[in-house]
């Protein structure tokens, strides 16, 4: 399967609890961090590295990976696994983090169908032995926003602002995704 990506950024070529490991780049050491917003359609990915003794994390790449909509899920998910497996080789980070699972009892079947794609994304950083984490979205939003239940849009914008990007992240997948790899970074700064 051919890897079908939309990159929104790539602005250079080149975990939580546990002792650190660092990346060494052009002599400098970075840790890499990869938020993942899973989905069956669109998975958003934001990519940020953090120097050791910097508050703010950069924003290194952004971007989704797009699904098979009419597919069947079997397809999708093994899709969804290429294509994390072909971005994981590229951009090698140390950490990969992704939402907790949250299910409204209204939304039970979307909770289900969406904890496949989740799924798929801790084997896919488990089988590289990436150090993983797990954040809430209330964490997430109030670390980008100051308000732990924030629209997408806000959420849109933090990022686009905290991120010096000239417009917003669209779809909002990658805004997620990139507010994920932020709180992430800042917890570990």
């Amino acid at each position: 399967m051919a890897l079908e990506r939309a990159c929104l950024l790539a602005l250079s070529p080149f975990s939580l609890f546990e002792p650190l490991k660092w990346l060494a780049l052009d002599g400098v050491r970075i840790m890499r961090i990869l938020g993942i917003d899973p989905g069956l359609q669109l998975t958003g990915y934001g990519c940020v590295d953090l120097r050791p003794r910097s508050h703010e994390p950069a924003l290194i790449e952004a971007g989704v990976l797009r699904l098979k909509p009419k597919a069947s899920l079997a397809f999708r998910l093994a899709q969804l696994k290429d294509d994390l497996d072909a971005l994981l080789e590229e951009l090698k980070p140390q950490v990969l983090v992704v939402e907790k699972l949250f299910s409204h009892y209204r939304h039970a079947r979307t909770a289900i169908i969406m904890g496949h794609a989740r799924g798929v994304v801790l084997l896919a950083g488990q089988a590289r032995g990436l150090r993983i984490e797990e954040l809430a979205p209330t964490e997430i939003k109030r670390a980008v926003t100051g308000n732990g239940h924030a629209s997408k849009n806000h959420v849109q914008r933090a990022v686009m602002k905290q991120c010096g990007l000239r417009q917003l992240p669209d779809p909002p997948d990658v805004a997620d995704a990139i507010a994920i790899a932020l709180c992430a970074a800042r917890r570990l700064a």
